[in-house]
């Protein structure tokens, strides 16, 4: 696949970071690259994963732009560049995801009042969980999303079945907004963060770049709470009926043997979905897709591009 030629480590010339305010004055940071002119093909806006930040997909951005799309991201509230809500040093927190969705409403609204369409909703990981919960509550209104490894399902690990009443237990014991961990992406594992998230050590090596090159903006483990809250969230949006009346054009990708999030969930919840075409990735990707090695991150983008030319074409 032709890929652009980009320094990930280099902010593209032509792309904007700047901060969105919400409506109750939180400071989100933001990434924001246009095409120039009026020929933009339409406008995407990509939200990463718990702890990610959008200097990760520059790579993929830039296919993306290349093709002739606005592309538009921004930190999530608590992580990145957009501020933490614990005085817990790095520590990822959220009160409520209903608080993560209220942010994507009001940026959507905004966004989409002076960019071109087709509008499109890309999320990876928290991101996919957090862009189809959008799409389910009528706080976003793509013309066609994208769930890159969502997570609608969280591994169960050593607690098994009981790990949300385990989480909760233990959340319950101390403050919950206190890190629910030291290190790594999850707990109790052997495997190593690199390892867990792209075959691609080069890629990886990217992540920890920017993050050494301004440590403001790295994210450690996720609060008690977070844990509690993206439990709940999980549940109560694989329960919501409103999923069969989803209309939205949407494409899933999922790595079936995810290390980090539970790739089955996914799968199971998919049918549930009334326009959804689903690729699957098999022990060839860890669960950063669109980080991986060029086989697998070239098969996820043709998919992503195919998809879009065929749901959501130009106006």
């Amino acid at each position: 696949m032709a890929t652009s030629r980009i320094d990930r480590r280099t902010i593209p010339a032509g792309a904007r970071i700047d901060r969105w305010t919400a409506p109750d004055g939180w400071e989100h940071r933001r990434f924001d690259w246009r095409v120039e002119g009026d020929s933009a093909r339409g406008s995407i806006l990509f939200q990463g994963g718990r702890g990610d930040i959008f200097e990760k997909y520059l790579e993929t951005f830039a296919h993306w732009h290349d093709a002739g799309w606005n592309v538009t991201s921004f930190d999530w509230r608590g992580q990145g560049g957009s501020g933490r809500l614990t005085p817990a040093k790095n520590c990822g927190d959220i009160e409520d995801y209903a608080d993560y969705v209220r942010d994507l409403r009001d940026f959507w609204a905004e966004w989409t009042a002076v960019t071109p369409g087709p509008h499109i909703a890309i999320g990876h990981s928290m991101g996919g969980h957090l862009v189809l919960r959008g799409m389910v509550e009528g706080a976003i209104t793509p013309a066609a999303a994208v769930l890159v490894a969502p997570m609608l399902g969280f591994r169960p690990g050593i607690f098994g079945p009981f790990a949300e009443r385990a989480a909760r237990l233990l959340g319950g014991l101390g403050n919950p907004a206190r890190p629910a961990w030291k290190g790594n992406e999850k707990p109790y594992t052997t495997e190593t963060r690199a390892s867990l998230l792209t075959h691609d050590r080069d890629r990886y090596a990217d992540e920890i770049w920017w993050q050494t090159h301004d440590p403001a903006i790295l994210t450690g483990p996720p609060s008690w709470r977070w844990v509690i809250e993206g439990f709940r969230s999980i549940r109560e949006l694989a329960a919501d009926p409103r999923l069969g009346e989803t209309r939205v054009p949407m494409l899933m990708l999922v790595a079936e043997h995810d290390g980090l999030i539970d790739g089955r969930a996914a799968l199971a919840l998919a049918p549930s979905l009334p326009d959804v075409h689903v690729v699957s990735f098999g022990k060839e990707s860890a669960h950063e897709i669109l980080r991986e090695a060029d086989p697998v991150r070239d098969r996820a983008l043709g998919a992503i591009d195919t998809f879009l030319a065929e749901r959501a074409p130009a106006k």
